[in-house]
């Protein structure tokens, strides 16, 4: 495979890093070569010790490993580190940064090969994985045993999947994921990096295959029981991709046929848009035959429409994804009632207390007008 053009061959001329065995790494690399736009690039600095970054105006911003801003560009530059396991999930880890680590072993503690390619400032490539073989033969394969004592890339391969439709999973890869989930290591995720990984997963272009990757590999019952086994849910949510319908959306129709939603939503952490919208979709499909203007309104109102009409609009879109809904007689329903001039009608009410009363009067009326 042809290496890509390099935007870091002038790196040579920047003064804070004149000297330095600097190399972009990861997703900036494979993404230029498949002939796609390569997002935050991230740098690798080998055979330098922190004291040397901080001596060149790098500022630290690492937690658990030696990681430093450019002091111009702002770019994150880590430094090429190993590490060895030291305990269950993705927390249990001892890391080891260091002039004497090589970016052979850098690169090795990866999690797919397609991800542990490097490209120096001429732009040459450095891969001793087979990288760009499996670019060529679209495989997402792990890069060594290291794999496994990280759950996280079991939602980090899933949600790959997702995104590069065209690619497998390769066998190996996805038997290391099963003897990960038997073994327990699934168990020590913690929510907020499901919910991170999930969420970016669904939306991907074909989020079917975030949900049956991780249903094969056993992980789906272990980090989302309530979407176990998944049914038609892919279909539904490619179809959502397919409108481009925004997070909150996909994530209620992955919640169609949920066992218990409500324990997934706090389970995963998600966003309180997520949830509702997971909790409104059932009461909308419900009332979608409503044909007199009370049920219709009354459709509105469970939904909350008057007041968020554009998530009602919406919830409307994700509806049609699971049967016909003429969106268009619904949102001129809504316009109707949420035009009603509530101070007006509440003038008309007999006391505060009647003034609920008039309002809904007032947009009764507005609908039965339309019909």
């Amino acid at each position: 495979m042809k290496p890509p053009a390099s935007p870091e061959a002038a790196v040579g001329a920047d003064p804070a890093v004149a000297g330095l065995q600097v190399f972009v790494v990861g997703g900036a690399v494979r993404d230029r070569l498949l002939g796609l736009p390569a997002g935050d690039q991230d740098w690798v600095v080998v055979g330098a010790s922190p004291e040397d970054m901080t001596e060149r105006g790098f500022t630290p911003v690492g937690g658990d490993f030696p990681v430093f801003l450019h002091p111009l560009t702002k770019e994150e530059y880590a430094l090429a580190r190993t590490e060895r396991k030291s305990g269950r999930g993705y927390r249990g880890f001892v890391f080891h940064a260091g002039p004497d680590v090589t970016l052979e072993e850098d690169l090795q503690r990866r999690d797919l090969t397609v991800n542990a390619i490097a490209q120096r400032p001429d732009g040459s490539l450095v891969d001793p994985w087979g990288g760009q073989r499996d670019l060529a033969q679209r495989v997402l394969r792990h890069v060594s045993e290291a794999f496994g004592e990280d759950p996280v890339r079991i939602l980090r391969l899933a949600r790959f999947a997702a995104r590069f439709d065209d690619f497998r999973v390769a066998p190996e890869t996805l038997a290391l994921c099963r003897q990960m989930v038997a073994e327990g290591e699934a168990d020590a995720l913690v929510p907020e990096r499901v919910w991170r990984e999930v969420s970016r997963g669904l939306m991907q272009d074909h989020p079917s295959r975030l949900v049956s990757v991780l249903e094969e590999s056993g992980a789906l019952a272990r980090v989302a029981p309530a979407w176990h086994p998944p049914g038609d849910m892919g279909v539904r949510l490619d179809d959502a991709a397919r409108r481009a319908l925004p997070l909150a959306s996909r994530y209620a129709l992955a919640c169609v046929n949920a066992t218990d939603a409500a324990a997934l939503h706090a389970r995963l952490k998600v966003p309180t848009e997520c949830a509702d919208a997971a909790r409104l979709l059932p009461l909308l499909r419900e009332g979608l035959q409503a044909q007199t203007p009370d049920a219709v309104l009354t459709v509105i109102e469970r939904c909350d429409g008057l007041r968020k009409p554009e998530r009602f609009e919406a919830l409307l879109a994700a509806a049609d994804v699971c049967e016909p809904v003429d969106i268009v007689a619904w949102q001129r329903w809504l316009g109707l009632a949420r035009d009603v001039d509530a101070g007006a009608a509440a003038r008309t009410a007999n006391g505060p207390a009647d003034i609920r009363r008039a309002v809904r009067e007032a947009r009764l009326a507005a609908l039965s007008h339309s019909q």
